[in-house]
């Protein structure tokens, strides 16, 4: 529809006017008439010019002025008008005339407003008694077309989408968005927006635009539908007023048929227009939004997207950020801090937002000012704020003390919670079932629920405490986006799931609290944590690391809670891949993660990992302390086995490593004495006492199976496979090793019936590889052996290998090939089947040397 002048080509045209041009060439003489519609910058006038250029060249006369009344007009010539929207009723009286003789040949071009009633009854005779031609805007297919015509910017998706994209199609502006791609210093990618010499090019077409359309336009920069209504009440005109406006725009070419701007007009009207004109539209239409009790988070964001959020009022910014709370809190926390700057007092609102976007640092300033000047309503939410900071940084008790000043119900409930954390038995106590006058709202009841399971796990049963938990979760899945917690009811679920061995409950109810944002960014970590650990405890190390990476990858500083959590989480993940090289490279890490969160009810499952990984570095002295302080946590609370369990069960491995039978014997007896609470502290006990007994080296093959197994149901998949493969390389018994093996390879996921290579008989390995498997137990690898063994099953290459220790790749593989001698392995996959186990056993510090046998208790 427009000529493309920035280099030779032919017009882009759409199905109507090419028409009217290959009629025009046919038959330059014939009968012509011509109605031709549509907005400024649509190809009007460069239609009729490449019509007159058609016609003279045919040498047929063409006339571009209106006759005057009465002055005769040659009928063999052609007469093309354009912008007849603009001329007065006695020149359109005067086509009107030539249209309706049917003699004369004449095209008109027109915009379709205004409209007025002569030139009404004009367009309807050329449509009557001849072809009235819409001209629109470019398909996407045809703006590709413009652009393939040159030559600098050829045939490119990229662009085309871009140019497309930016001008809605629009002739003029895909002109002029071309000729500015083409000064652009580079093309090499399609660029995020419009050069702003291209932006400067709409200068003209707005200020030749009444006050009123400049206003509306503005209106309709905002990016937000705006009601008829709003804008008569914007531009102090009558709906009916209203409309003809918008039908001015959209005839001047800047509002499009949907009564947008497109992107490229947009960023001009913004750009382009006086800063006051920009300001005082944009904050009234906030006020009339809000005055007549409508949303304003669209406009708000909109006008940040357009960077000039600083436009809006400060009220309107306040409104937009409560508004924002529930599904974005960063963002409400970014415009609560506009609308400060812009002098709206700050509120516990704005602390609320900042501390669910996870800066508690922020929060806690400001939490910490409003609970010293505020009023009093402002001043319970700040104290909510701030106890809730100072809990995910391990201040609890800080924290119970502001929670209970704050005297809400919640707050009261989170209180108790925080409290039995800390060891408090009297925060066990009887509910109060007094709400303190306010609503049960989700919030509040799930905060009531946490306090009843918490005190379930203490006082009562697994079962109660569990189920009280997964409901207060399932509470605050609706509308748990905005829930401030100190810790997440289903953080909470998912850890006492893990402690009595119900690890499917503890996914589905992690994984449900993910999916509704429960907490906000400041819970998405606990909750990525906690699945990376049911991960480990699986044994499926490789899943539980990339879970760990997502937490840990973004660059922002863990709170302490997590930070411990993510120590435990590297820590157990190397154990479980016999990496020594990872558990020496993180333990300074756990150790100052240890120091930063004081012990309480909830960190002692990752305490308990990290002992067992400081008895495998020879370290555990230093976390006595603070395992010291997790036993008396636990006595002041009455020893509840859901809590004391676990920590036994790694107190028996840790003791295991550090070679301590009589501390493992009274973790033993510990987790015998407490085999009734549950059935996972049976299943834990069970295999406690068959562990020492292999040990010892007393192999029941059916016990330690039925042990290994039993673990293995209660998601502890990588303990039931070692103990099934310690107990193996210990039994001199061929069937009874042949068993336990193929029990070890099954609970830990690798296929039975193929080693080395070779195929056995109903899933049995060969005598070859058990002898193979027996003999380490008997001959054991070198210290530099088991040093090899276990960095060459993380998967390091020889000379990754070599950097660790300090030796040389030849070196390296000078062990792996004495090993696999000493081992009479068959092959590389042999090898490393055998190594695992041999490992593992390493792991026992007790390889070929059976404990004494434990006392008569």
């Amino acid at each position: 529809m427009i000529m493309n002048d920035v280099a030779e080509s032919t017009l882009v045209l759409g199905r109507g006017p090419q028409a009217l041009l290959d009629r025009a060439t046919e038959d330059p003489t014939g009968p012509l008439t011509v109605g031709l519609s549509g907005p400024a910058g649509h190809g009007k006038t460069v239609l009729l010019t490449e019509l007159a250029r058609i016609h003279k060249r045919a040498g047929v006369a063409v006339r571009t002025t209106v006759p005057e009344p009465g002055e005769p007009v040659d009928e063999d010539a052609l007469l093309l008008v354009d912008d007849a929207h603009l001329l007065d009723d006695e020149r359109l009286a005067v086509l009107l005339r030539l249209a309706a003789t049917r003699r004369h040949r004449l095209v008109v071009a027109h915009r379709p407003w205004p409209r007025s009633a002569a030139l009404t009854d004009l367009a309807d005779t050329l449509r009557r008694d001849g072809q009235a031609v819409l001209l629109s805007p470019f398909t996407r297919e045809q703006t590709a077309a413009y652009l393939a015509a040159t030559p600098e910017l050829g045939r490119r998706g990229d662009l085309a989408n871009f140019v497309h994209t930016q001008t809605g199609g629009v002739p003029r502006d895909v002109e002029r968005l071309t000729r500015g791609l083409l000064a652009a210093p580079s093309l090499t990618d399609a660029p995020s927006e419009a050069p702003r010499s291209v932006l400067l090019e709409f200068a003209p077409d707005l200020e030749a635009q009444p006050a009123d359309i400049r206003r509306l336009l503005l209106a309709v920069a905002a990016g937000v539908p705006l009601p008829v209504g709003m804008l008569g009440a914007l531009l102090g005109r009558e709906p009916e007023a209203v409309d003809e406006l918008i039908a001015a725009t959209r005839a001047a070419g800047l509002v499009g048929a949907d009564g947008r701007l497109a992107p490229i007009v947009r960023r001009a009207v913004t750009a382009l227009s006086p800063t006051t004109d920009r300001s005082a539209v944009w904050r009234q239409l906030g006020e009339l939004q809000l005055a007549r009790g409508g949303v304003v988070l669209p406009l708000v964001r909109s006008l940040r997207g357009l960077g000039v959020i600083g436009d809006c009022p400060p009220s309107t910014l306040a409104a937009a950020a409560q508004e924002a709370l529930a599904d974005d809190p960063a963002l409400a926390a970014d415009l609560f801090a506009a609308a400060t700057a812009a002098g709206h007092p700050a509120s516990a609102r704005q602390a609320l937002a900042t501390a669910l976007a996870g800066n508690l640092d922020d929060a806690l300033r400001l939490a910490d000012r409003l609970l010293a000047t505020a009023d009093p309503v402002d001043r319970t939410g700040a104290a909510v704020v701030a106890a809730t900071a100072l809990a995910h940084r391990g201040h609890v008790g800080r924290s119970v003390e502001l929670f209970t000043w704050s005297g809400t119900a919640s707050a009261a409930a989170f209180a108790t919670v925080g409290g039995l954390a800390t060891g408090d038995l009297t925060a066990a106590g009887p509910p109060d079932d007094d709400p303190g006058g306010e609503p049960p709202t989700l919030h509040a009841s799930a905060a009531r629920l946490m306090a009843k399971g918490v005190r379930a796990s203490v006082t009562g049963t697994p079962t109660a405490a569990l189920s009280a938990l997964v409901q207060a979760a399932a509470l605050l899945e609706p509308d748990g986006r905005a829930a401030l917690l100190p810790d997440s009811p289903a953080a909470l679920a998912a850890l006492t799931a893990v402690h009595c061995g119900e690890l499917d409950i503890a996914e589905r109810v992690l994984h449900r609290a993910q999916a509704a944002g429960v907490g906000g960014p400041l819970m998405a970590r606990r909750h990525r944590l906690a699945q990376a650990w049911i991960l480990m405890v699986r044994g499926q190390t490789l899943a539980a690391a990339e879970r760990l990476a997502t937490v840990t990858g973004d660059g922002r500083p863990l709170e302490s809670r997590d930070l411990l959590f993510a120590a435990a989480l590297r820590m157990g993940i190397g154990r479980r891949n016999s990496d020594l090289g990872a558990l020496k490279a993180g333990w300074g890490q756990a150790l100052e993660a240890v120091v930063r969160h004081p012990v309480d009810l909830f960190t002692l499952l990752p305490l308990g990992e990290l002992a067992i990984a400081g008895a495998r570095l020879g370290d555990l002295a230093r976390l006595t302390p603070y395992l010291r302080e997790g036993w008396s946590l636990l006595d002041r609370l009455g020893a509840p086995a859901l809590w004391s369990v676990p920590l036994h069960w790694s107190g028996l491995h840790a003791a295991i490593l550090t070679d301590e039978p009589a501390v493992a014997d009274e973790h033993v007896a510990a987790l015998l004495a407490a085999a009734g609470h549950s059935r996972y502290a049976a299943v834990v006990a069970a295999a406690a006492e068959s562990w020492v007994e292999v040990l010892r080296g007393v192999v029941d093959p059916a016990r330690v199976e039925a042990a290994a197994r039993g673990l293995h149901d209660t998601g502890l998949c990588w303990d039931g496979a070692r103990l099934a493969g310690q107990a193996a390389i210990r039994t001199a018994d061929r069937r009874a090793m042949t068993t336990l093996l193929e029990c070890a390879r099954v609970l830990q996921g690798r296929p039975g019936g193929a080693v080395g290579g070779q195929r056995t008989t109903a899933g049995e390995p060969t005598a070859q590889v058990a002898d193979a498997i027996a003999r380490p137990a008997q001959q054991g690898l070198s210290d530099r052996e088991y040093e090899v063994a276990e960095l060459v099953l993380a998967g390091l290459t020889y000379r990754e290998i070599g950097d660790r220790l300090f030796i040389s790749a030849k070196t390296v593989e000078h062990h792996v090939a004495r090993m696999r001698s000493r081992l009479n392995c068959a092959n590389r996959t042999e090898l490393l089947a055998l190594l695992r186990t041999v490992v593992a056993d390493r792991a026992s510090n007790a390889a070929g040397q059976p404990w004494p046998q434990r006392q008569a208790r």
